[in-house]
């Protein structure tokens, strides 16, 4: 299994997460986060602050995650993205 963990502006959030979804993640994990990076700190809180969206997927999905927000997101928004592999408990839940 791989843990794929995708940190992106509030404003794409929502539509990363139906995207998960959408590519065969069974469920995700989404939490502020902080940082700073290449674009700076955030200028301002009006934006939101900025989330972690957690999802444990097979490697296909993972590499089907990756390919799509690289098309869709990485030339517009601030959205990084990186996976591990992971060993878990009931694996069966996740496809």
């Amino acid at each position: 299994m791989t843990r794929v963990t995708i940190i992106a502006e509030a404003v794409v959030a929502e539509r990363i997460i139906e995207d998960l979804l959408r590519l065969g993640a069974s469920g995700y994990t989404r939490t502020e986060a902080e940082g700073r990076g290449s674009r700076g700190v955030r200028a301002s809180e009006w934006e939101g602050k900025n989330q972690k969206i957690e999802t444990v997927v097979r490697p296909a999905v993972a590499e089907a995650v990756f390919d799509h927000l690289v098309q869709d997101y990485f030339e517009h928004f601030a959205v990084i993205a990186y996976a591990h592999p992971v060993e878990v408990v009931r694996g069966e839940k996740y496809g």
